[in-house]
């Protein structure tokens, strides 16, 4: 595989094919959970009702659906904030943190790799068009 992004997608199925807790979510689950982490780490916690409404990753009825799986492998919770207890925000738990965390490592490495990569490329590069100037 020459594409660093479809090997940095291989390591990131093996490491889910062996996650206890992302191995029972499908597709969609993660694509929401991405969704939850995202506006998390933005300072804007999601709402159940904003998760309601994310029809680019499905319906209703399939989100609320969705909550549950993530909620059961214990990769988001709903908390409530304040006195306010109708108001459910969804947040990624310590381990939907350390499960992008392992995600992040596998980029970087991925990234370091490619670097190299073209780091030894680059310097193959010089040395050869230092050999035709030469000849």
């Amino acid at each position: 595989m020459k594409s660093t992004y479809l090997r940095f997608l291989s390591q990131v199925d093996a490491f889910e094919s062996t996650s206890a807790h992302v191995s029972n979510v499908d597709q969609t689950a993660k694509q929401l959970l991405n969704a939850i982490a995202l506006c998390h780490a933005q300072g804007r916690p999601m709402t159940v009702k904003d998760a309601m409404s994310l029809s680019a990753i499905a319906s209703p009825s399939t989100i609320h659906s969705k909550l549950n799986d993530l909620r059961e492998s214990e990769l988001i919770e709903q908390v409530f904030e304040g006195r306010n207890r109708r108001t459910k925000y969804l947040v990624p738990t310590s381990i939907a943190d350390k499960y992008f965390s392992t995600l992040d490592e596998l980029m970087h490495t991925m990234c370091k790799d490619k670097n190299v990569k073209h780091v030894s490329e680059d310097a193959s590069n010089k040395h050869s068009d230092n050999a035709r100037r030469q000849a």
